[in-house]
């Protein structure tokens, strides 16, 4: 259950014993194959005790988003973007390398998710919407809201071995085209602000 998850994590990032650590990767790489995996992530990230479960946490939801065998369905993608946002909308104050991976995981499945379709919508390019209401709330939420469109730019144009890189310039053209003036655009308007403030 969770406590032997908490164990995993001291073992993953707190020992300095190396055989304990690859026994503790063989136990990562099965936790992330179990069919539960998704809720015992949820779990972590609820009721972990330390930064290191929700670390552990973004890093499997980033492995199973990722992968190309038995990829996630769509709907449980787009739970997952939504739990991430609000996970991060209500959690400002998060060790940063937990905000970092948590944030890596959206702009992740916002690229792997870029063509997919719900009702004919394009569910994973409201990157503006999602990102505006982090930047009308507190300092640590801009942050926040910044990084996103930053790890997002940069997660977009690297190409990634595990796809085809036609998918990958697909995406990369399309986020060009669609997002990346908008982006342009609000990063100029919060530096105008932040000058308005000094």
């Amino acid at each position: 259950g969770l406590a032997q998850l908490e164990i995993l994590c001291k073992q993953l990032y707190e020992t300095t014993d190396s055989a304990v650590r690859l026994q503790a990767e063989k136990a990562l790489v099965e936790f992330t194959n179990s069919p539960d995996c998704l809720s015992k992530c949820q779990l972590l990230l609820e009721r972990g005790s330390s930064s290191y479960s929700q670390l552990l946490a973004a890093t499997c939801l980033s492995k199973l988003v990722s992968r190309t065998s038995n990829p996630l369905p769509l709907e449980q993608r787009i739970d997952i973007r939504n739990y991430v946002l609000n996970y991060l909308a209500t959690r400002p104050k998060l060790a940063a390398f937990v905000t970092q991976a948590l944030i890596q995981l959206y702009a992740r499945i916002t690229k792997l998710g870029w063509f997919d379709c719900q009702k004919e919508d394009y569910v994973f390019r409201n990157v503006i919407a999602d990102v505006t209401r982090f930047l009308q709330d507190s300092v640590e939420h801009c942050i926040i809201g910044v990084t996103i469109l930053s790890q997002l730019t940069n997660e977009i144009n690297q190409a990634d071995t595990t796809h085809p890189l036609t998918k990958h310039r697909k995406i990369a053209s399309s986020f060009r085209d669609s997002s990346l003036f908008d982006i342009f655009t609000l990063s100029c308007n919060l530096l105008k602000q932040v000058r308005l403030l000094q």
